[in-house]
Order: C-alpha cells, then sequence, then structure tokens
C-alpha cells in the first residue's frame, strides 16, 4: 500500500477484483461500485454553474468533432490536479464519450503525493508505481484493456502536456491566481476544491482524501452525463 507520504519504491498495487465486461469495457467491479455511488450525489445548484462551462467547452468539440483536451491545473501537481485528471478520463470513458485526452500539471513540479494513490486504489482503480526517485511515476488503470493514465507531476506547460487546443482547468485559488495567462489554452476554467492536504499527519487524512476525491468525482460524472454525443 501507499502509506501516509512515504514513498516506497516500484510499488504494483493489484487490487483483488473482479473486471466487469459491459457494452464492451472491461472496468474494475470496485470502481463500478465507486461510480455508481458518485451518481447518487447530488450536486449543489452553485456547483453546477460552476461546472457549466466545461460542459459547454466539452459539448462544442463533440458538436464540432474535434479532440477534447483537459488540462487540469493546481500549484504543485501533486493532489487535486492528479484526481481531476484521472477521474474525467474515467468519467469520460464510462460515458462513452471519445476523443477525449486529460492532462495535468502545476505552476510548479513537486511529486504526486503517495496518499492520492492510496485512495484511489482504494475505490477501485489499479495502481502500479513505475519509477522510485523524488518524483515517481505511476500508471492508474480503470479499465483492464484500456491504457493506463501515467500520471507524475510536470508544470502545465511541460512538454507532456498540449501546447494549443485545450480547455485550461483551474483546481486551486493559488494557481489560478498566481497563473494569470495560460499559453496556447482556448478556454480557463476555474473550478477549485479545497486541498486535502490540511488534513495531512491528522487522524482525518484518510477520510477527507477520500471525500475530496468522491467530490471530484461526482462533479465528472456530472460533467460527462450531460453531454450529448
Amino acid at each position: 500500500m501507499l502509506d501516509n507520504g512515504k514513498q516506497k519504491p516500484l510499488l504494483v498495487v493489484h487490487p483483488i477484483q473482479v473486471a466487469v465486461k459491459s457494452n464492451n469495457k472491461t472496468m474494475f467491479q470496485n470502481l463500478i461500485t465507486t461510480i455508481e455511488s458518485c451518481s447518487k450525489t447530488t450536486i449543489s445548484i452553485e456547483r453546477k454553474e460552476v461546472v457549466r462551462p466545461l460542459i459547454e467547452y466539452i459539448q462544442t468539440k463533440i458538436d464540432t468533432q474535434q479532440s477534447i483536451r483537459l488540462n487540469f491545473i493546481c500549484t504543485h501537481n501533486s493532489r487535486r490536479s492528479h484526481l481531476s485528471q484521472i477521474w474525467a478520463q474515467t468519467m469520460a470513458f464510462h460515458f462513452d464519450i471519445q476523443n477525449v485526452f486529460c492532462y495535468s500539471g502545476g505552476t510548479e513540479a513537486t511529486a504526486m503525493f503517495p496518499k492520492v494513490g492510496e485512495i484511489l486504489n482504494n475505490q477501485g482503480f489499479q495502481i502500479q508505481q513505475l519509477s522510485s526517485d523524488n518524483n515517481p511515476l505511476y500508471a492508474v488503470k480503470f479499465d483492464e484493456n484500456e491504457a493506463a493514465i501515467v500520471c507524475f507531476s510536470k508544470t502545465f506547460d511541460d512538454a507532456f502536456n498540449p501546447t494549443s487546443e485545450f480547455a485550461a482547468i483551474m483546481t486551486c485559488s493559488s494557481a489560478d491566481a498566481g497563473c494569470p495567462f495560460i499559453a496556447g489554452a482556448e478556454k480557463r476554467l476555474p473550478i477549485r476544491y479545497e486541498d486535502p492536504k490540511a488534513f495531512d499527519g491528522t487522524d482525518l487524512m484518510d477520510v477527507k482524501y477520500a471525500e475530496r476525491s468522491l467530490e471530484i468525482a461526482s462533479e465528472m460524472h456530472h460533467v460527462f452525463s450531460q453531454i450529448k454525443k
């Protein structure tokens, strides 16, 4: 397991779970259960308004048969931006929205916080740590047959990310305020989340990280459920 911020080399987490085949998908059963719980979550009117521009951006791309590139940006690219990237890519797949490519970045590069991987594993993803340096590389799988999401901390303008024709989704207030211009972005959309880092090292750490992940998952579920193919 990933343990409270302590990085362990070449970690492989293979949850004992059954992949369920439905509509040519083979998503992991535990993940399907998590997604089903998200579908029952009530999104407030205020938050629906916050994510509405993202729905409109995606729908416009669908209507004009263009690829959809979403770059989720936070200060350190360590927690919220990775959670948003992973859940957005997963929900796009879940709702069979094609040509969606999700990325993440920060105003500076640090490392994906290990608790993020642990919580995602608990919620049904398959996580594999591919390197053991100060900025580990992770592979995150949501389906047996689909390519893993590659996760590591990077700046938003890293060569790994798109340089044009993408939406920049600002997931924290400090990145939104501190980075007024995102080169190449067609849209800049503030969709902010509270930082679970505030609970690091406390008895509430696991609960708050899980809550933040599910909050993001539920809102991404709402976003992609509104898209008309």
